[in-house]
């Protein structure tokens, strides 16, 4: 999130921007104007920028002179599903060693509630006259540059000095600001991500209830939304994953003592789809085939794989399977073989992320196809588990 942010100030903000970062290798990649990762539309104003008012570096010297520094280092969870904030006071720790007094500082990555309010009182308890502001990030992975200019921007702070600074500084590169007090905007981030959580929770659970009985989901989910407003945001099923929704989601959990249930029912549902899908292919008789999975990523058209639910049912798959085989276009996995090869392995082929490039493929004739996405087996009427080509090619 951090280096969109950064192109987006220099070329639209027009500010002197730093970026700051621990790989040598990423610093590298971006001062030659190139992007380390997938993006819409970065990559050809990052090259306009680069070298003229941003730079990527190493060198945290670049903090002493920032009159707004924004640090982008989240709350992760731990190995017990509990958010470890002292990685958190690590980086603020770090950063005040260099930020001079009267500079505003942001944090920007989603944080536990009452995180914004401990910083703010460890700045106030070292005597440093530094601002604070809490400005959660809302973007989706591969909208950033579009949505960082049309999406208000959130915009807490405890002092009203610190809540202008920041206001000033968002509002050069959109025209829409919400103010909320910092618990009301740590919240609100949590609520989004969870609310999504939920949302494809509710269409997954679906699919498992309509397939159980051997009912074509999609098929009803077409029905109760066809020219009916009020079914309008009923989502399509599919693998609900990434470094955001779960992991928010959880954050809730912890801040409620253990109370969210409707989280803790979608954790259940969402992260059971991959179980699910290995139940229904027992019939295939899994010992003597091999599985091709295609799309590694955590959401389509991306080359981010972490929390990729992909991931986990190649890893159910291959406790029951004879082989399986994985491709994706985008992730740098050397483990991964290339498309062709893998469906010409297969005997069965799962769709793990709907790539735009799989739009058009043609599969070959005798697999079987699971497509919980109804991504190309909507065209061919076929179900999870049952969509097999009788001598010909299935067009999708």
């Amino acid at each position: 999130m951090g280096l969109p942010l950064g192109i987006v100030l220099a070329s639209r903000g027009g500010a002197q921007v730093a970026l700051l970062d621990i790989d040598p290798g990423k610093v590298d990649t971006v001062n030659r104007g190139c992007m380390p990762f997938l993006e819409a539309g970065a990559e050809e104003i990052l090259k306009q920028v680069i070298g003229k008012n941003l730079r990527a570096t190493l060198d945290s010297a670049c903090l002493r002179g920032a009159d707004v520094v924004i640090t982008v280092v989240g709350t992760p969870v731990d190995e017990h599903l509990n958010p470890t904030v002292h990685l958190s006071y690590r980086n603020v720790d770090r950063l005040l060693e260099y930020i001079r007094d009267g500079s505003l500082l942001i944090l920007r990555s989603t944080v536990y509630p009452g995180m914004t309010r401990l910083v703010y009182r460890r700045i106030q308890a070292l005597n440093r006259k530094i601002h604070l502001a809490f400005c959660p990030e809302r973007i989706a992975e591969g909208k950033a540059m579009e949505e960082l200019i049309k999406l208000p921007q959130i915009v807490a702070a405890f002092e009203p000095e610190a809540r202008e600074k920041a206001h000033e500084l968002f509002l050069s590169i959109t025209s829409k600001i919400i103010g909320l007090t910092p618990p009301e905007a740590e919240l609100a981030k949590l609520f989004s991500n969870s609310w999504r959580y939920i949302n494809f929770a509710i269409s997954n659970q679906f699919y498992i209830l309509a397939e159980s009985y051997g009912l074509d989901f999609y098929r009803i989910q077409d029905a109760v939304t066809r020219e009916y407003p009020r079914m309008s945001g009923f989502a399509r099923a599919g693998f609900t994953a990434g470094p955001c929704l779960l992991k928010d989601t959880l954050q809730l959990s912890a801040f409620s003592g253990n109370n969210f249930f409707m989280g803790h029912a979608a954790m259940l549902i969402n992260e059971g789809l991959p179980n699910f899908i290995v139940s229904q292919l027992r019939n295939e008789d899994l010992s003597d085939r091999c599985v091709a999975i295609l799309g590694m990523a955590f959401k389509a058209d991306s080359d981010d794989c972490r929390d990729s639910l992909s991931y986990k049912l190649k890893k159910l798959l291959e406790v029951e399977a004879r082989e399986v085989v994985c491709t994706d276009p985008y992730v740098p996995d050397p483990a991964l073989v290339p498309l062709e090869e893998a469906l010409e392995r297969a005997d069965i082929i799962i769709l793990g992320v709907p790539h735009s490039v799989y739009r058009d493929l043609e599969l070959p004739s005798g697999k079987t196809v699971v497509d919980v996405w109804s991504y190309w087996l909507k065209r061919a009427n076929t179900r999870l588990g049952k969509a097999k080509a009788a001598g010909e090619k299935i067009p999708v």
